[in-house]
């Protein structure tokens, strides 16, 4: 019996607790809401650190919503209850207003809140007049900086490279937006004079950054207290480049030094563009007319010359092929294309488990680099000298755009001066000013440029969702139902007149065919990347059966080690499928080992091909190099802070007097604790002298 009333007493302990932690978290929810949103976090280079973070323990602020730039004023001269913590929407998101709240200093400000309200937007890019300026080519004809008119980025305000006391939280989603506004306007929205009385709706963000000072630093740091706790304070910036050949190469096996292993008449055209792009905020950022619409090109371009191309036999010269590269990385400084110039300086290119010769600069005859191409209207082809090759692609780009047999009707004007844009050719041309570089480029119009708005509105997407094949080439005069200006119908223009070129080159002969790139696969490529991964063209290059890809677009920021690499997996997959031949006669168990690889093809049924894509890495030489100089510019440096959390939260903040009162009443309740235990402990023996002592009922002691 006594057992069952022991179980039943621990019984009821146990529901007690249960019943108090239920309570404990009820109370925690009516306390405090969540606010979904993407934090703003902190990069390194080699002398600075930019971004944001919040205090350990977070910051908190009281709510305070900005709807003209005057509401500005009522932070920045004696608020009555700091710290506060403004919404701002994007169209006063500036560079002014923003050094404004910094001047006000943490004291008044403590979070920025962005939130997603663009219709008074008319431009957002917060990169620098001059991207990558500092590691582009050292000669002011390149960009400058302090003409922005006549800049690559005129409408950049540099706060992607500012350092923030405060964190910065965008909260895109109008349900969360709707969440703070009225918690704003029902305690916070009237009699301001009073708002140090009363209690107020409070923020609180956490995106405290471990990482501080610079690269340098904070590597060192890493460095020293990894040899004893293993902790990490920041990571550099690493990605995979992409590469891939139309041809695929022989399997090497020479058995001999290194710099003995490629093979000199090899040759190779290297057609480039970049892999990813930049925001201020974890997460968030498609970088659609920044760097997907090239990739979208290159992708086509590579597709249509596998298809028109003769075999690599009959071709005038069989030692030429084309290498498709997509650089990662390129929005700092160039990460991906320095690396790939560091490797191929030092014959370690491709790597050695890729089991192919080696390639070196000898190899690659030229170099064409698509990049930024935000009005299609306007592209120019850009060298740094107007050499005889560059003015005969220009003669073979134009010879097919303005042909009527193809109604392309575009003109490519030239450019022939140090005023090269800034894209992957710059680290080839900082190698070797001489080096055969050619660019792609149109007029900056992207006011968007790398930000949280350069999405699938900012380059005008509608999904067609034909439900077409779109491996097959159609005919010149089958738009697939694309109107002439839609987004589809201008890739396929431009990656049919850079295809059509480079077949002209490759073969020594005018292409005649009727055959273009297919605006169906720019249509699903684009749905793909801007929409959603769960897409017809990830799924045909995919393994049958393959989990679906998740109903968002892939991140395209470059990322750390083992941070997400979606951009260049799927870049990986779809350039080797486009890029495949198909083998017919190979079955599924027998295509297991690359460069066989089973894809699940436009039917889902399942096709063994022959590929030639690989990975290479995009890591700055400055980290691999023993006591390299942070400070020379030669390598990027750029690192990104470690961080445990990112969270926001509003809650009711109880007012100054509040909280005074509280702490004083406190203060009285132990000093009167204190005297009560004090005058008890002193006069014990009078206030409990009659009860018996401890011992009173044992008996005395008896003899043995």
């Amino acid at each position: 019996m006594e057992k069952r009333v022991h179980a039943a007493a621990i019984w009821l302990l146990m529901l007690q607790h249960g019943a108090a932690f239920a309570q404990g978290e009820r109370t925690r929810d009516k306390m405090y809401q969540p606010i979904v949103g993407a934090g703003c976090f902190r990069r390194l280079n080699g002398t600075h650190q930019t971004g944001c973070s919040s205090t350990h323990a977070g910051s908190v602020g009281v709510l305070h919503l900005i709807n003209v730039e005057a509401d500005l004023e009522f932070l920045l001269a004696s608020p009555p209850s700091p710290p506060y913590a403004p919404m701002i929407p994007p169209h006063l998101f500036t560079r002014r207003n923003l050094l404004r709240l910094i001047e006000a200093g943490p004291s008044n400000i403590s979070v920025v809140l962005l939130i997603n309200k663009p219709e008074k937007m008319k431009q957002f890019s917060h990169e620098l007049n001059c991207p990558n300026q500092y590691s582009s080519l050292n000669n002011s004809e390149t960009c400058d900086a302090s003409n922005p008119a006549t800049s690559w980025n005129p409408w950049g305000t540099g706060l992607l490279h500012e350092d923030f006391p405060f964190p910065i939280y965008y909260i895109a989603d109008t349900e969360e937006i709707s969440k703070l506004e009225k918690c704003f306007l029902k305690f916070n929205n009237f009699n301001y004079e009073t708002h140090a009385l009363r209690s107020l709706c409070a923020i609180e963000v956490k995106s405290f950054m471990s990482a501080a000072v610079s690269s340098e630093v904070c590597i060192r740091r890493t460095r020293f207290i990894n040899n004893l706790s293993g902790s990490k304070y920041c990571d550099p910036l690493e990605g995979r480049n992409v590469y891939a050949t139309v041809y695929p190469r022989n399997v090497s096996s020479v058995e001999a030094e290194e710099t003995e292993l490629a093979i000199t008449s090899e040759k190779f055209i290297l057609v480039t563009c970049r892999l990813d792009t930049a925001s201020m905020f974890d997460g968030v950022g498609l970088g659609a007319m920044d760097s997907l619409v090239g990739l979208a090109i290159l992708t086509q371009v590579a597709h249509l010359l596998r298809e028109l191309l003769p075999p690599q036999s009959s071709l005038p010269d069989n030692r030429r092929n084309v290498l498709f590269v997509t650089f990662n990385g390129e929005s700092y400084d160039y990460i991906g294309s320095q690396r790939f110039v560091y490797d191929v300086e030092r014959f370690a290119f491709p790597k050695s488990s890729a089991r192919r010769n080696l390639i070196t600069f000898d190899n690659i005859e030229f170099m064409l680099d698509i990049g930024t191409l935000d009005d299609i209207a306007n592209i120019k082809l850009h060298a740094l000298s107007g050499t005889p090759l560059a003015q005969k692609l220009l003669q073979q780009l134009n010879n097919y755009a303005q042909s009527p047999r193809y109604g392309f009707n575009l003109n490519i004007q030239s450019e022939m001066s140090y005023h090269i844009p800034p894209t992957s050719a710059q680290s080839f041309l900082r190698r070797d000013p001489k080096f055969p570089a050619l660019i792609l480029n149109a007029k900056p119009a992207n006011k968007y440029y790398h930000s949280i708005y350069d999405d699938a509105d900012n380059v005008a997407f509608n999904y067609g969702n034909t439900s077409q094949d779109f491996t097959l080439l159609p005919d010149v005069g089958d738009t697939k139902n694309f109107k002439a200006d839609s987004l589809q119908m201008k890739v396929r223009n431009v990656s049919s007149i850079v295809a059509m070129a480079l077949y002209e080159t490759l073969t020594g002969k005018e292409y005649t065919g009727s055959k273009v790139a297919n605006p169906v696969l720019a249509d699903e490529f684009f749905y793909c990347f801007l929409l959603s991964a769960d897409c017809p063209l990830f799924k045909s290059a995919s393994y049958p059966g393959s989990p679906k890809g998740l109903p968002m677009p892939p991140m395209r920021y470059v990322s750390v080690l083992g941070g997400p690499q979606e951009s260049s997996g799927w870049t990986y997959r779809v350039l080797g499928y486009l890029l495949s031949q198909k083998q017919p006669k190979i079955p599924k168990d027998n295509c297991t080992i690359l460069p066989l690889h089973y894809f699940a093809g436009f039917n889902g049924v399942g096709e063994c091909r022959l590929t030639t894509q690989n990975y290479s890495s995009a890591l700055s030489p400055a980290f691999l190099i023993d006591d390299y100089d942070w400070r020379s510019g030669n390598y990027s440096t750029w690192t990104e802070s470690t961080w445990s959390l990112f969270s926001a939260r509003i809650f009711l903040r109880p007012s100054n007097v509040h909280q005074v009162t509280t702490l004083s009443v406190g203060i009285v309740v132990l000093i009167v604790s204190f005297c009560l235990v004090y005058i008890i402990s002193s006069r014990s023996e009078v206030l409990f002298e009659d009860l018996p002592a401890s011992n009173a009922a044992l008996p005395p002691p008896t003899a043995c």
